[in-house]
């Protein structure tokens, strides 16, 4: 952990107060590890989602541990509610793949009727169109999108992913692996960057994140648990 990384968490009250010798030096004890530990496993993976949750863990550990213990409880909580969504979305996918018909359409819709029809906007459809996660027809006189069954299929399958945290890259790169006639792996290719592709979001390898951070939130469990077994916060800093 770098100083100043020390310094802010102390800054920002995630560290019991912490005393200082006649020179101004800070006085570092066991205690402080302690909750450095604990800031380092819950603060250090950044997904934004449980954000807020994990710095309120980080704060109450300060001074009430039993709070701390329920935060970090239902925190891992979270984390697996988020998983199952994440696993359910690309099961959800597998089977679209393999052939599963996902709207019966029996004609063609406008991008607003299509927006409707889906539960999201317009502008979303048409960024989604703009990074290349379909190919949508157009009417030869008009120009306008025409929306068929097939398009709207496909559409589900995106809306799901984006609804269970998957990024708009990770969906490309799976969807261009189906497109190319390769229905297998299509998990991994949601979950796997290419050597040439820049990794910019936790979105980016969502299953591969997820499964850490509830690693993580489990441990998070076992250092709030070794904590009040030795007593820490009958202890003075």
């Amino acid at each position: 952990m770098h100083p100043n990384t020390v310094r802010l968490y102390e800054a920002k009250g995630y560290l019991p107060l912490v005393p200082r010798n006649k020179a101004g030096y800070r006085l570092f004890t066991p205690r402080h590890l302690d909750h450095l530990r604990l800031a380092q496993l819950a603060l250090s993976l950044p997904i934004a989602a449980f954000q807020k949750e994990r710095i309120e863990l980080v704060q109450c550990a300060v001074d009430d541990p039993d709070r701390a213990m329920q935060l970090a409880e239902a925190h891992l909580h979270h984390v697996r509610l988020e998983r199952t969504r994440a696993e359910a979305a690309a099961e959800f996918l597998e089977r679209w793949a393999h052939g599963q018909v996902l709207d019966t359409a029996n004609r063609t819709l406008s991008i607003g009727q299509t927006a409707i029809h889906l539960g999201v906007t317009a502008d979303q459809l048409r960024n989604w169109d703009r990074s290349g996660l379909l190919d949508v027809p157009r009417d030869p006189e008009t120009g306008y999108r025409l929306y068929g069954a097939a398009e709207i299929g496909r559409l589900r399958v995106i809306r799901m992913l984006r609804q269970s945290g998957y990024s708009l890259m990770a969906i490309l790169r799976m969807l261009r692996r189906f497109d190319a006639g390769e229905i297998d792996g299509l998990r991994e290719a949601l979950d796997t960057p290419g050597d040439h592709e820049a990794v910019e979001t936790v979105a980016d390898r969502w299953l591969t994140t997820l499964a850490e951070q509830e690693q993580r939130a489990q441990a998070i469990i076992r250092q709030i648990a070794a904590m009040i077994a030795a007593g820490a916060w009958h202890s003075t800093p």
